[in-house]
C-alpha cells in the first residue's frame, strides 16, 4: 500500500483542517485533490472509497460532519488501506479529545505527529498499536528526567548555601551591634585627647568651641550628613534667603536626523492624495498596504479612531455580520448572518432605559432557521410579552460600557445578499481570459462602495475587454479591485471581462468582497427608547449597519 496523504476535513468534506503528505507533491496538486473530494463523494454510491483515473479516496465519516480521508494510489491494497483508516479513526479522538473543529485545530501538530507514527515516509503503514502511539507521543526520556533531577538538586544546594551565608552575615552584624552597645555606643568619635567618648580630659587644640570638632566630623562624613545636621540645627538657616533660585531655561538641541519619519509621512500623504483622486481610499506604505493594497479592511481590522464625546445620553448599534463562502461558479457553500443590538449609556440619563423592538413583526416573518437570544441579565418576560429589553431587578445599564442586549442568527443559502462568480479560462497562448459576474439576490437591499478584490498572479496590468463599473490595479501586489458605487434593484447585475498573461487559473482565488450597507436581513427595528421609571423618551444616537465579516469566493 502507498498512502499519498492523510487528512481531516470538516463542513461535509469541503474544508481541510489537517493534511499530512507522505510523498513528494506540490501544494497545488494536494489542494486540487482535496477540493475534488466532496464532489466525487456526492456522486458515489460507495460508503468507504471512491476512485478517479489517478488516485483512490478512502474515507470514513466522523462526528459533527467531519471526514477522515486517505488518498492512495490505485494500485494500493484496499484491505490494508481500510485497516489503516480504522487505526487512524481510533487515534484521532485519543489525541484531540473530541471530534470538533476547534479541538482539531488546537491539536493539529499532535495529530500530524500521530499520523507519522502510523505511516512512514513514502506512505507505508507501520505495525503499531494505539497504546504504542500514545507512548511515543508522550516522549518520556530517562536521560532528560535525570538531567532535570540533577539540575533541581544543584538549585536546592545553591539555595541552602545562600541561606547559610545570609544567616552568617546577619549573626556578624548582631555581634558587632552588641559590641558597640557594650563599649558605650559612641565608638568612632574621639575626643581631642584621643580617648573614646566625650568624657576625655585635656585642652582642645582646636579651641574651646564644643561644636568645632563635631562640625569637622560631619564635614568629613559627606553632604548627606551635613544636610541632616543643618536640618537639626535651628540656627543653620539664619541669614539665608528663602526664595527659590531661578532655574536656567531649558534648550532642546535639535539636529539633522537621517531616516526619520518625516519623509515617509510626506510620501504616504502623497499616495493618499493620489488615491483619493481616483476614488479609492486607504493607499499607504508598509506591511499594511501590502496586505490590503486598496484599503478595504480585508486583511486586518481598521485602526479605531479616537471616539468623539457622545452627543446624546444613549447610543444604540443595530449590526449584522455576514459570513459567506461561495464556489467559483457562484454557488453558496456556506452562509450565516449574526446580528446584535448593543446599548451604551453615555450619561446618567441613559442608565435606566427600556429598549422596545418590534418583536411581533420579526417573529412572524422570521421562520425556521432563525434564532433569537437575549442577554442573561435582560428581563426575558418583558421581552416575550411586549418586546421590551431592560435589565432584571430594575437595575440600570453600566455607564460608558456597551452591552449586547439581543442577538440573532440565521444560516441558509438565501442569507447571501448577492453572488459573485469568476471563470478563468486558459487561452493556450500564454494568456488567461477571465469572466466575472455579480447578481443581486435580495432586491430590497442596497449596498454601496462594493469592492471585489482578486489576485492576478502577476504584476502586469490586465487588458480590459468590457466592464460594468470601475477598476483599479495595484502593480506592487498584483491585485485588482472591481468597484461598484451601488448595487440595488436598479443595478442588480454586472460583468467584467479581461485577459492577462499567465497559465495558472487558480491564482485568481480567493476573491474577496467588501461593502457598506444598512439593509438588515432581519426585519427588526428599535421602536422606542424610554426611561424605565418616568416613561419619558431618551434622546439617542442610533446606527444601523451590515458588515461583511468574511465574504469570499474560493
Amino acid at each position: 500500500m502507498v498512502v499519498l496523504s492523510a487528512s481531516i476535513l470538516s463542513n461535509r468534506g469541503s474544508k481541510p483542517l489537517v493534511s499530512r503528505q507522505f510523498v513528494e507533491m506540490n501544494r497545488l496538486r494536494i489542494e486540487g485533490l482535496l477540493a475534488a473530494f466532496p464532489k466525487l463523494m456526492g456522486h458515489s454510491k460507495q460508503h468507504t472509497f471512491v476512485e478517479t483515473d489517478a488516485v483512490r479516496y478512502v474515507y470514513q465519516p466522523m462526528e459533527n460532519g467531519m471526514f477522515l480521508l486517505l488518498i492512495t494510489t490505485k494500485a494500493s491494497n484496499i484491505v490494508e488501506d481500510l485497516g489503516t483508516l480504522r487505526l487512524l479513526a481510533k487515534v484521532v479522538p485519543d489525541v484531540a479529545g473530541s471530534i470538533t473543529e476547534h479541538s482539531i485545530n488546537e491539536h493539529a501538530f499532535e495529530l500530524i505527529f500521530a499520523f507519522d507514527e502510523v505511516l512512514t515516509s513514502g506512505g507505508y503503514k507501520e505495525d503499531i498499536t494505539p497504546s504504542s502511539i500514545r507512548t511515543n507521543l508522550e516522549m518520556h526520556s530517562h536521560e532528560e528526567e535525570m538531567a532535570l533531577m540533577l539540575k533541581k538538586s544543584k538549585e536546592d544546594a545553591a539555595r541552602e548555601q545562600m541561606q547559610a551565608q545570609a544567616k552568617a552575615i546577619k549573626e556578624r552584624q548582631m555581634a558587632a551591634l552588641r559590641d558597640n552597645i557594650m563599649s558605650g555606643g559612641t565608638a568612632g568619635i574621639k575626643s581631642p585627647s584621643g580617648m573614646v567618648g566625650f568624657g576625655g580630659g585635656g585642652p582642645s587644640s582646636a579651641g574651646t568651641d564644643p561644636f568645632s570638632q563635631m562640625n569637622n566630623l560631619f564635614n568629613q562624613g559627606g553632604a548627606s550628613q551635613t544636610n541632616q545636621y543643618e536640618a537639626d540645627n535651628p540656627y543653620a538657616n539664619l541669614g539665608k534667603s528663602t526664595l527659590p533660585e531661578p532655574e536656567a531655561p531649558k534648550v532642546v538641541a535639535k539636529g539633522m536626523k537621517l531616516g526619520g519619519v518625516g519623509g515617509s509621512k510626506k510620501k504616504d500623504s502623497l499616495m493618499a492624495a493620489m488615491a483619493s483622486e481616483d476614488g479609492f481610499g486607504g493607499f499607504g506604505g508598509g506591511a499594511a498596504a501590502a496586505a490590503d493594497p486598496f484599503g478595504l479592511g480585508l486583511a486586518a481590522p481598521p485602526v479605531a479612531a479616537v471616539p468623539a464625546a457622545p452627543s446624546a445620553p444613549a447610543t444604540i448599534l443595530v449590526e449584522e455580520k455576514i459570513i459567506v463562502q461561495m464556489t467559483r461558479e457562484g454557488g453558496i457553500e456556506s452562509s450565516e448572518v449574526k446580528g446584535t443590538i448593543t446599548y451604551t449609556a453615555n450619561t446618567e440619563a441613559g442608565v435606566m432605559a427600556n429598549v422596545a423592538v418590534n418583536k411581533n413583526v420579526y417573529a412572524s416573518k422570521c421562520g425556521a432557521g432563525w434564532s433569537f437570544a437575549t442577554h442573561p441579565k435582560v428581563e426575558k418576560k418583558d421581552y416575550e410579552k411586549s418586546g421590551i429589553l431592560s435589565l432584571k431587578g430594575g437595575k440600570g445599564f453600566p455607564l460608558n460600557r456597551p452591552v449586547g442586549i439581543l442577538r440573532w442568527n440565521y444560516s441558509g443559502e438565501d442569507s447571501a445578499p448577492f453572488t459573485v462568480n469568476c471563470w478563468p479560462e486558459n487561452a493556450g497562448n500564454g494568456t488567461i481570459n477571465v469572466n466575472m459576474e455579480f447578481e443581486l439576490q435580495r432586491t430590497d437591499a442596497v449596498f454601496t462602495d462594493v469592492n471585489i478584490v482578486l489576485p492576478l498572479g502577476t504584476t502586469d496590468p490586465p487588458a480590459i475587454e468590457s466592464i460594468d463599473g470601475q477598476y483599479k490595479h495595484d502593480p506592487n501586489t498584483g491585485m485588482m479591485c472591481w468597484h461598484q458605487d451601488v448595487i440595488d434593484a436598479n443595478n442588480s447585475t454586472g460583468s467584467l471581462e479581461f485577459s492577462i498573461a499567465g497559465g495558472d487559473v487558480d491564482v485568481f482565488f480567493p476573491v474577496q468582497i467588501a461593502f457598506t450597507s444598512q439593509s438588515l436581513m432581519c426585519p427588526i427595528e428599535v421602536t422606542s427608547l424610554t426611561n424605565a421609571q418616568s416613561g419619558s423618551p431618551i434622546p439617542n444616537n442610533m446606527t444601523v449597519r451590515v458588515v461583511p465579516e468574511s465574504y469570499q469566493c474560493v
